[in-house]
Parts: structure tokens; C-alpha cells; sequence
């Protein structure tokens, strides 16, 4: 049976939110590899990477490229900005808070400007 046209939205929606996730740990890993010197996180970082790019290429079936880049790269740059701040103990300042909150605008700007054109 066929998803419907919303349903196969969601899908890629599941599928975009997964690509972020799977760049996050990737990314996250990249860090913990100590510059491939640790070998299961220098490993695991191409792993979720590889997932990463599947994932959005799925998610890039239903979704316009413009809104899925820029929600794909603005939400994953704002999750590895908290792990970095809170996870490795990285500097916490206004301006990056300003800075995490303005990414946030701008994909939700493209969100909301692909939904009045589309």
C-alpha cells in the first residue's frame, strides 16, 4: 500500500531528524577521536557520518534542498554547540548564546518562507 503524500512528509522528516542526530554523534566523535588518535570514536565517526548522509539523502526524496540543509546544518550546529558547552566544559558567553539563538531564526525563517511559497 502507498504512504500517503503527508505520510511520506513525515517519513522525511523522520529521516531528516535521524541525519541530524546520526551528524551530532559523528561530530561529537570527531572530538572524542583526539585527532584519530583514539580508534572507536575515530571509527564510529565515519559510521554516523556514512548514516548521516544516507539519512538526508532519503529525507531529500520529499523536502525542498534549501529547507533541509538549512535545518539539517542550523539545528546540528545549535546540538553541538550545547554538547560543546556542556559536555566539554567549552566557554559559555552571551554572544554564542545570541549567536545559538539567531541560527535558530534563520531556520525557522526558511521554514516558514518554504511554507508560504510551497
Amino acid at each position: 500500500m502507498l504512504a500517503s503524500a503527508s505520510g511520506s512528509t513525515a517519513l522525511a522528516w523522520m529521516f531528516l531528524s535521524a541525519a541530524i542526530l546520526f551528524e551530532v554523534a559523528g561530530t561529537t566523535c570527531m572530538k572524542l577521536s583526539r585527532g584519530f588518535q583514539q580508534l572507536l570514536p575515530s571509527v564510529l565517526m565515519f559510521v554516523f557520518f556514512a548514516c548521516a548522509f544516507a539519512c538526508n539523502t532519503l529525507a531529500l526524496r520529499k523536502l525542498d534542498m534549501s529547507l533541509t540543509y538549512a535545518v539539517w546544518c542550523g539545528v546540528g550546529a545549535v546540538l553541538v554547540a550545547i554538547i560543546g558547552m556542556s559536555y566539554f566544559r567549552e566557554p559559555v558567553s552571551l554572544l554564542k548564546i545570541a549567536s545559538i539563538g539567531l541560527i535558530i531564526l534563520g531556520v525557522a525563517g526558511l521554514a516558514w518562507s518554504t511554507r508560504q511559497t510551497g
